[in-house]
């Protein structure tokens, strides 16, 4: 029977819709790995798309049949499908609003890991930094040239760190990601305060030396400009024929 088998059609669907709302819509957030956020998206979509087509089949064939079918035999049936198809608009359109905050949620994660690369290359930066400088040589100028090249690189700016925070907090707020975005937030964080702490101290490290060069420049100049008035002094000495015999400080 045509109107049997129909309404078979149209339970299935029912019962579709009943377990698409508590599968899909009921479950919280529960994505651990990028890949399940992934395939959580495309899942939603195949099976929107899907179901799509049965519903066009299913009313194509109930519409079909009414249109052959006495009043008394499709009255009924009408009112199923017309339920069915309200109940199957408000389903997509639920999909499609969690299938957007899934994509949003996606979105959300590759920008994080773009913020997260990009601060990871700075510190990289700094790494090799505090490498040169370790055990720099040289006088008081070239250490400040060291020092200065080190403090432009750490006036970073907060933009990147901060957009990190509100994005991780964003994702973890809603249970996405939680395990993993901790996890790389932790490792991102000590790696920022260690390398942080490290910088000041090389900088400490740089102006100390930069003041035991200017001393020592200072202490070689006076030097310099003594020895100058010995040898202006001795060289009149002996301009003047003057023995050593008669000025024994100064021979000495």
């Amino acid at each position: 029977d045509k109107t049997v088998s129909l309404r078979k059609d149209l339970s299935e669907m029912h019962e579709w819709i009943t377990q698409a709302e508590e599968e899909y819509l009921e479950r919280d957030f529960e994505y651990k790995t990028p890949d399940e956020l992934q395939k959580a998206v495309e899942e939603l979509k195949e099976e929107a798309t899907q179901k799509e087509g049965k519903v066009k089949l299913i009313t194509d064939s109930v519409n079909s049949f009414i249109a052959k079918a006495p009043p008394a035999a499709h009255e009924a049936l009408k009112k199923e499908l017309d339920v069915l198809i309200t109940s199957y608009q408000r389903l997509c359109s639920r999909l499609n609003g969690k299938c957007k905050t899934l994509e949003e949620v996606w979105a959300c994660w590759r920008e994080l890991l773009s913020y997260l690369d990009a601060e990871n290359k700075w510190l990289n930066e700094i790494e090799l930094k505090l490498k040169a400088t370790e055990n720099i040589q040289g006088g008081a100028e070239e250490i400040s040239e060291s020092l200065d090249s080190l403090e432009r690189l750490m006036r970073h700016p907060e933009d990147n760190r901060n957009q990190i925070r509100e994005l991780a907090q964003t994702l973890t707020d809603g249970g996405i990601l939680d395990e993993l975005i901790n996890e790389k937030l932790e490792k991102f964080n000590t790696r920022w305060e260690e390398l942080q702490q490290q910088a000041v101290r090389r900088q400490k490290s740089l102006e100390q030396s930069i003041q035991s060069a200017q001393e020592t420049d200072k202490t070689l100049r006076l030097i310099q400009e003594s020895l100058a008035v010995i040898d202006k002094q001795l060289t009149a000495y002996i301009a003047d024929r003057v023995d050593a015999a008669q000025v024994p400080q100064e021979a000495q």
